[in-house]
């Protein structure tokens, strides 16, 4: 039988030891491996492996030993409790031995749980999956988690009181994370509230949040954007110090003035300029941004970017004889100056 997305779910949570078993299928191998450990885990608990009760197959095996997965199922472990026979990296070599399991299978026998990669709608795994009275098929997308998922894991990991904004701060975190950094992340926010009973914060989620390779660079474009003229040289000093290449810089300090114009262009204000930035943009950061875009207006960006245009030209240019670091400090100080007008 076919299992919806939502009702997929709940079943990786919640499965049904009677069940013959289920086949878990997708394109992305990631995805593919959490939602199987979830299950096998609710299945056969946390100690199920150290007490013989999973045995593991890789799919390839399969085709010289097609036995292996009946024994497997038949078998009896030295400690009670449900057992589950694994297949990994399932695909159609593996066809025979997996259907005459789903075949043979009998009430007491372990669960059949098997992992595939993208099947089509002919694969004889699938259709004998989909076909099976007793047993599941389900396809897992490319998809962001939902609420839903989210919220389960955060009740896994004990973060039972998020704030409306944190909650759409790790629902836009959920979109541009592939699933396991994501889960990291939760764990990490875990660790982060752990003894602290206050609600989950937008702040906790920033804290908590991957560091990405253009953060090094905030501080800098902030005290541009701002105007605080004065306080660019220190910086700028630390930066190279840190090897920061006036190229990369210049590019950094584009997108983040592209960024604003965006936002302070948008027909329906700066607010909802900035709710449609992709990536998103969120927490502290996103009020941060929303102030600087207010200040400026959409006037004095097109300004900014004309300057910032310039130097990235005079950067690339073959006969430029200036040092490059030089020529960047020297446009920040111009929009640092420009922001107080």
């Amino acid at each position: 039988m076919k299992l919806s997305p939502r009702d997929a779910n709940r079943y990786f949570a919640k499965p049904d030891p009677a069940r013959t078993g289920i086949l878990i299928y997708g394109p992305d191998a990631m995805r593919i491996a959490l939602k199987r450990q979830e299950v096998i885990a609710a299945l056969i608990g946390p100690q199920g492996e150290e007490e013989m009760r999973l045995t593991r197959i890789p799919g390839a095996s399969l085709r010289k030993d097609p036995a292996q997965l009946i024994d497997a199922l038949k078998a009896v472990s030295f400690f009670p409790g449900p057992r589950v026979a694994f297949v990994e990296d399932a695909n159609d070599t593996a066809a025979p031995a997996i259907l005459a399991a789903l075949q043979d299978w009998a009430p007491g026998d372990a669960q059949l749980v098997v992992s595939a990669g993208q099947l089509k709608a002919s694969s004889k795994i699938r259709k004998a999956f989909e076909g099976h009275d007793s047993a599941y098929a389900a396809a897992i997308y490319n998809d962001p988690p939902s609420r839903e998922e989210i919220e389960a894991e955060l009740n896994k990991a004990g973060l039972t009181q998020v704030d409306r904004e944190a909650m759409t701060d790790l629902t836009n975190l959920s979109k541009e994370l592939d699933p396991g950094d994501f889960r990291q992340t939760i764990e990490k926010l875990s660790l982060y509230k752990h003894g602290d009973a206050s609600p989950t914060t937008s702040e906790d989620v920033i804290a908590c949040a991957p560091t990405s390779t253009e953060a090094a660079l905030d501080d800098v474009l902030n005290i541009v954007a701002e105007g605080h003229a004065g306080q660019i040289g220190p910086i700028m000093v630390k930066l190279q110090a840190q090897g920061t290449q006036p190229v990369g810089l210049c590019i950094g300090a584009t997108r983040h003035f592209r960024a604003l114009y965006t936002a302070a262009s948008d027909p329906g204000g700066a607010a909802q300029g900035i709710s449609r930035m992709r990536p998103p943009i969120f927490g502290p950061r996103r009020d941060r941004m929303l102030r600087q875009a207010q200040g400026w207006g959409a006037a004095k960006l097109e300004q900014a970017l004309t300057i910032l245009t310039d130097t990235d030209l005079q950067l690339r240019s073959a006969g430029q004889n200036a040092p490059a670091m030089a020529l960047v400090e020297r446009a920040l100080l111009r929009l640092a100056m420009l922001a107080r007008r």
